[in-house]
């Protein structure tokens, strides 16, 4: 894992810790837009470019804007209403998750780049894709034919998602225009 990937890691833990652990909901609902920034950056690192442009338009965007909606709408807390004990059970099951995660899922990551991926150890499998693309879909494009015709239940299903978020957003800000 090169520097920016492992710094990009850190910061999105920090984030995510940071978001469990603050009392105040605005500093929460700020710190939640820099981590799910955070994840769109990692998945553009990744080469996901898809899920990074869901990941922040709807994660980054349209969630960070209805929460800051919704505390704009409702009463805040004072600080001695706040209850400034960490939750332990908590934290011990957060943590227990963690490094479960760290130990499975870190160990089998490939790195970005390297030969040793099944892609590369199976190059039929690419070259089929490109080979046999126009012949199965008669789409000249390779990633559009795996995002629309390989992928297209999945691919439709970002797009309805994004689509559902968007009017939602649209009708709640026209509400809070109006109200």
């Amino acid at each position: 894992m090169n520097l920016f990937a492992l710094t990009l890691v850190v910061f999105i833990l920090a984030t995510a810790v940071a978001t469990a652990l603050f009392r105040d909901i605005l500093s929460v609902i700020v710190v939640f837009g820099a981590y799910s920034l955070g994840m769109a950056i990692l998945y553009t690192f990744l080469l996901a470019p898809d899920v990074a442009m869901t990941e922040a338009a709807i994660g980054a965007g349209v969630t960070t804007l209805l929460l800051l909606l919704t505390i704009a709408r409702t009463t805040r807390p004072s600080a001695d209403q706040l209850n400034e004990r960490i939750h332990i059970p908590a934290v011990v099951v957060v943590g227990a998750f963690v490094l479960l995660l760290g130990t499975t899922v870190l160990p089998e990551m490939y790195q970005v780049g390297i030969q040793q991926t099944p892609v590369w150890q199976h190059p039929e499998v690419t070259q089929h894709y490109i080979q046999q693309t126009y012949n199965d879909t008669g789409v000249e494009n390779a990633v559009t034919a795996v995002l629309a015709a390989y992928r297209g239940f999945d691919t439709f299903g970002e797009a309805v998602v994004v689509f559902a978020a968007g009017i939602s957003t649209l009708l709640v800000l026209k509400r809070e225009v109006f109200a």
